[in-house]
């Protein structure tokens, strides 16, 4: 099964598999399942094509994928241009919800930069 180029996969269960689209947690393909009346552990290559167009549907009406990644996009950008200070610690890439970075914040700052060694290397002349 196939919703918006992403493939769904056939041996995986239905609700695990809504878990590939972006956008789509485990409660909200839950969420999708229960509105179609398809129980949870069925797998997507059990699924009857009409079955599949009601799940199609429902997706498609979401904003998932492309059109989420653009928002969540434009909504960092305006919080960039607009200077707020979570603007400004994502201009810096450093954590913008109140976590520590004096130790963690490895996510966002990535490897760990050493300064120096502390040590001289001596010459051999």
């Amino acid at each position: 099964m196939r919703i918006l180029g992403i493939t769904i996969p056939n041996e995986k269960r239905l609700d695990i598999g809504l878990t590939e689209l972006y956008g789509i947690g485990l409660s909200r393909a839950r969420k999708i399942l229960d509105e179609v009346t398809i129980p949870h552990d069925k797998k997507s290559k059990d699924l009857t094509p009409d079955e599949e167009n009601q799940i199609r549907k429902i997706v498609e009406s979401l904003k998932i994928e492309g059109n989420l990644k653009r928002e969540i996009t434009a909504n960092i950008k305006r919080l960039k241009d607009i200077k707020s200070y979570r603007g400004s610690r994502h201009m810096k890439k450093l954590p913008s919800r109140g976590q520590r970075t004096k130790t963690n914040a490895r996510t966002l700052k990535g490897v760990k930069k050493t300064m120096g060694s502390g040590r001289r290397k001596e010459s051999k002349t």
